[in-house]
C-alpha cells in the first residue's frame, strides 16, 4: 500500500526514474539478494517502506515473524544503502514505537520513555531498532538518513484479510460482507472506546516526498493529521459509507490495545506540510477501491 502510493507520488511529480522490486523479485530479508540489487541499480534516494505489518490478531499470533522479518529488512537495506553511496534514505517507522501510555498528543520526545503496548511489542521493538540503526549510520558514517513515524494508515492497496489486517480495512470488509449477506449484526473487537488517528496513504506519500526534499534531522518526525476518533465513531462512519443498516456489537473479551494514540504533528506543520484528505472522503475512496476488486 505505502510503496505503491509513494511511486504514484514520485511519478506525479515528474521523477524520471523510479526503481522498484516486488517481494518475489527481491527478498529483502536476504542480505545477498539486497546487496545484489543495490550493486546493480545504484539508487540515489531510497524510500524504505517495506515491512511485515498487521493488526492485533496477526501481532499476537506471529510475534517471531514480526520481529525477525522487520529486523532483517531494515538491517539489510540500510547497510546496503550506505555501502553503495545512496544520497539519502527515508525510513518509515510506526506510531506503535511510542509507549503505551505516552502523553497525548504524542510528541517525538516520547520515544523510549516508557513500556510499549504488549500486543505489538515485537513489531515495535524491530521498528525502534530501524530508527536507531538509521541514526547510528548517520552518526558514525555521515549517512543522510531520516525516520518518519506515520500514524495509522489506510487507503487503496490496503490489506483486507481479516486474519492480518488493521482495524479500518477489517471494518470495511466486515460491513461490506454483512450488507451483501443481510447479516443482522457485525461483531467488532474490544469496547469501541479506544481512540485512533487515521492518515490516508496518499497523504503519507506526499509527506514522504516533501520530507525527503526538506528534512535533514536524524531525529524522528511524526506524520499524521492531528485529530483522532473513537473506534465506535469510526465504525459508524464505515457503516454509513458501506450502507449497512444492521447492529454493531462489541466483543469485550478481545483486547483494545493502546487506549489512545494521537500524534503531535506540530513539527511537521512547522515545516509547511499538513494532510489534505478528510477521514470520510478517504474511507469512501478506499471503499470504492475495495468494491472494485471484491
Amino acid at each position: 500500500m505505502v510503496g505503491s502510493a509513494i511511486v504514484r507520488r514520485l511519478k506525479a511529480e515528474g521523477c524520471e526514474r523510479v526503481v522498484t522490486r516486488t517481494r518475489a523479485e527481491v527478498d529483502l530479508t536476504n542480505q545477498a539478494a539486497v546487496a545484489r540489487f543495490f550493486a546493480e541499480e545504484k539508487p540515489e534516494y531510497v524510500f524504505l517502506a517495506a515491512a511485515k505489518a498487521g493488526g492485533i490478531l496477526a501481532n499476537n499470533t506471529r510475534p517471531a515473524e514480526f520481529i525477525r522479518d522487520n529486523l532483517l529488512i531494515e538491517a539489510n537495506v540500510i547497510d546496503a544503502a550506505w555501502r553503495n553511496g545512496v544520497t539519502k534514505l527515508l525510513y518509515l517507522g510506526s506510531s506503535c514505537v511510542y509507549p503505551k501510555f505516552a502523553e497525548q498528543p504524542i510528541r517525538e520526545q516520547s520515544l523510549l520513555t516508557g513500556a510499549l503496548e504488549p500486543t505489538n511489542e515485537p513489531y515495535a521493538v524491530a521498528k525502534i531498532a530501524g530508527i536507531v540503526m538509521a541514526q547510528s549510520y548517520t552518526r558514525q558514517y555521515g549517512m543522510r538518513a531520516i525516520s518518519l513515524l506515520p500514524t495509522n494508515l489506510y487507503g487503496p492497496g490496503d490489506n483486507f484479510d481479516l486474519e492480518s489486517s488493521h482495524v479500518l480495512p477489517a471494518m470495511i470488509r466486515k460491513f461490506h460482507e454483512a450488507r451483501v449477506s443481510a447479516a443482522p449484526f457485525v461483531t467488532l473487537w474490544g469496547s469501541g472506546t479506544p481512540r485512533r488517528e487515521f492518515l490516508h496513504v496518499d497523504d503519507l506519500a506526499g509527506a514522504s516526498v516533501f520530507l525527503m526534499r526538506h528534512y535533514e534531522d536524524p531525529a524522528v518526525i511524526n506524520v499524521g493529521v492531528g485529530e483522532d476518533v473513537a473506534i465506535a465513531e469510526l465504525a459508524e462512519i464505515v457503516r454509513e459509507t458501506v450502507g449497512y443498516t444492521g447492529e454493531i456489537r462489541y466483543d469485550r473479551t478481545k483486547p483494545d490495545g493502546t487506549p489512545r494514540k494521537l500524534m503531535d504533528v506540530g513539527k511537521l506543520r512547522g515545516l509547511g506540510w499538513q494532510a489534505k484528505r478528510g477521514l470520510r472522503d478517504g474511507i469512501a475512496d478506499t471503499y470504492r477501491w475495495y468494491t472494485a476488486r471484491a
